[in-house]
């Protein structure tokens, strides 16, 4: 239940420093057991263009960046020009009155100018400081707040620099208590401090709590916070990183490393993962277990390297030519994603295939408050049918007879025990050609048709149980609704929002989230649908991606659909106005159209 809910727009040029203001207001809120989720929609430019970041803050939990801006920070003239229209009544709007020319803001709006260059005494990069302390007085918040953050945010650039920011943020602080008024509602205190992370730290923090001690990658947006992370832990955590030169050249050391039985995983976006997909079939035929994370940006080709889609499981679903085993789950947000990864390392290596994680930019570069308790990186860690070196010599798996060590032997369940080189007597081919149960090739000389049939289907038998292992989805919202939401990946959290705006308007929905898509749990969520009165899909791209999956595996074809691909992520009112005008007959396809963003 939130009680307090607030967001703030920073806009301006790339090089204007946006990011940094929202670090230190990250800090303050989160410090102060506030929730948050801030969103930076940015463009792929070193300098100029338009970069926007809100940030949203609530004494409850909030799944988004919301649908309104309480106060908003221009830094240059073309954020003011973007975004003063859509500021509405109580809310505020800060700018160095020097530099910027204020629009025509509605009746209501608090226009507040700061005389920037005496304020910062100077120093253009200072704005930004100066904005953010008259913010932090009009939120009610006290300047030792905003101190404290200063100093944890530039401690790495001396005591003089933050001296120096903490004075000027002190002019900022000191002129706005002078000359505006505060908000009507003062920023509250949680109960408690919470911590602060992204979801590719969240994704890199679950590989390491799943014990993964190779990490590869090609610096790829929006992936490339997983490589940071790792690199900037890899020695105090014994974990090997390397950036290769191209992500095919990734996929096999990723693969060779998971060989000698150590966890790896990479993290890529969907150019990348296009490289690799010749070599996830290697993993589908070694019967390796690897892990890879395609944080997904819009397509095709370069496509928009710094904006977010949900475009990419068709290309997931067929990552690799033939027929394969493959696990692919889709996290909904940042501590789901975290959890996931341990999940996910123990099913791969149960199952002997690839995992494949479906994460989205929204996801990956997304900032949103956690508390720490919950991230606890003391999982379980399950080998499956994996044999050591210094396990038993001996050998528990001959087959047939002999004492032959067969790595690919044809079982009941599909899985074979895997010895990882170094196993005394546990010799064997590894190959990426068809093979017999030893490893030897069928597929050059002498193609054995009986042999390659009982291969594909061992290989396929192991996909029969890995339902029972993974959680079916349920129904979240009252039973008897007028509508059922149906999404995946990071559409959780903001169809949830999406359905308090339509329970404040009489509506009753509720929402089928979809985590794991391979395997999918046909019969249940079948089941679920049938016996909803209305059925709508919600997703990030143009094709419905995933209602055409749905179609195809269950027969089950929805109602109506929400469809967005313009880069940028849902905002509630977005599927809450859809589902309003598709409840009454006259549309089944709606694609809202974006604005605090454009």
């Amino acid at each position: 239940m939130r009680t307090a809910d607030f967001a703030i727009g920073i806009g301006g040029a790339a090089g204007q420093g946006i990011a940094t203001p929202g670090n230190i207001l990250a800090h303050i809120f989160a410090r102060r057991g506030l929730h948050i989720n801030a969103y930076n929609a940015y463009q792929s430019l070193i300098r100029g263009g338009h970069t926007f970041l809100t940030i949203r803050a609530s004494d409850g939990p909030v799944y988004s960046m919301g649908d309104r801006l309480d106060l908003l920070i221009p830094l240059n003239q073309d954020t003011m020009d973007r975004h003063l229209k859509l500021l509405g009544p109580g809310a505020s709007v800060l700018y160095d009155g020097e530099s910027i020319e204020v629009g025509d803001a509605e009746k209501g709006v608090q226009v507040a100018s700061l005389p920037m260059k005496e304020l910062s005494q100077g120093n253009k990069l200072a704005a930004n400081t100066v904005a953010i302390a008259a913010a932090v007085y009009k939120l009610g918040i006290e300047f030792e707040a905003l101190e404290n953050a200063l100093a944890q945010i530039f401690a790495r650039k001396g005591d003089e620099v933050v001296a120096k920011n903490v004075e000027i943020a002190s002019n900022g602080y000191q002129y706005a208590a002078e000359n505006f008024k505060p908000f009507s509602f003062k920023a509250p205190r949680g109960e408690k401090p919470l911590a602060v992370w992204t979801g590719n730290e969240a994704t890199a923090m679950g590989g390491i709590a799943a014990g993964v001690k190779f990490y590869a990658a090609y610096p790829m947006s929006p992936a490339t916070g997983v490589l940071m992370y790792m690199a900037k832990h890899a020695r105090e955590l014994g974990i090997m990183v390397r950036q290769v030169e191209d992500e095919i050249g990734v996929m096999n050391m990723i693969i060779g490393a998971a060989h000698t039985g150590v966890r790896a995983m990479t993290a890529t976006s969907g150019g990348g993962l296009a490289l690799m997909t010749e070599a996830i079939g290697m993993s589908g035929m070694f019967e390796t277990p690897i892990v890879c994370v395609n944080v997904q940006r819009g397509g095709p080709a370069t496509g928009l390297p710094t904006k977010t889609e949900q475009g990419d499981l068709w290309m997931m679903l067929g990552a690799g030519q033939g027929d394969f085993p493959r696990l692919i789950v889709a996290p909904s947000d940042h501590i789901d994603m975290f959890r996931t990864m341990p999940e996910l390392f123990n099913l791969t290596d149960k199952y002997q295939c690839p995992g494949l994680v479906l994460s989205e930019l929204i996801i990956g570069e997304g900032t949103v408050s956690v508390d720490p308790a919950e991230i606890d990186f003391d999982v379980d860690i399950e080998r499956g049918e994996t044999i050591f070196p210094n396990g038993d010599s001996e050998n528990p798996y001959g087959g047939y007879g002999d004492s032959t060590y067969l790595r690919y032997r044809n079982t009941s369940s599909g899985i074979s025990p895997r010895a990882v080189p170094g196993v005394p007597g546990h010799l064997f081919v590894a190959s990426t050609d068809e093979h017999d149960e030893d490893g030897t090739l069928i597929s050059d000389v002498d193609t054995d048709p009986k042999k390659r049939r009982m291969m594909v289907e061992k290989r396929a038998r192991k996909m029969m149980n890995v339902l029972a292992d993974i959680a079916a989805p349920t129904l979240e919202g009252p039973e008897d609704a007028e509508v059922t939401l149906v999404g995946w990946g990071s559409t959780r959290g903001v169809i949830l929002e999406a359905m308090e705006q339509l329970a404040e308007g009489g509506i009753t929905a509720n929402q089928l989230h979809i985590k794991w898509l391979v395997p999918f749990h046909a019969e249940a969520v079948t089941e679920i649908l049938e016996g909803s009165k209305k059925v709508i899909i919600v997703e990030l791209n143009y094709s419905g991606q995933f209602a055409r999956y749905l179609r195809s595996e269950t027969g089950f074809t929805a109602d109506g659909f929400v469809r967005k691909y313009d880069g940028e992520p849902f905002m509630p009112h977005h599927i809450a106005e859809a589902v309003k005008e598709q409840l009454t007959g006259k549309e089944s396809l709606s694609v809202p159209v974006h604005e605090i963003s454009v």
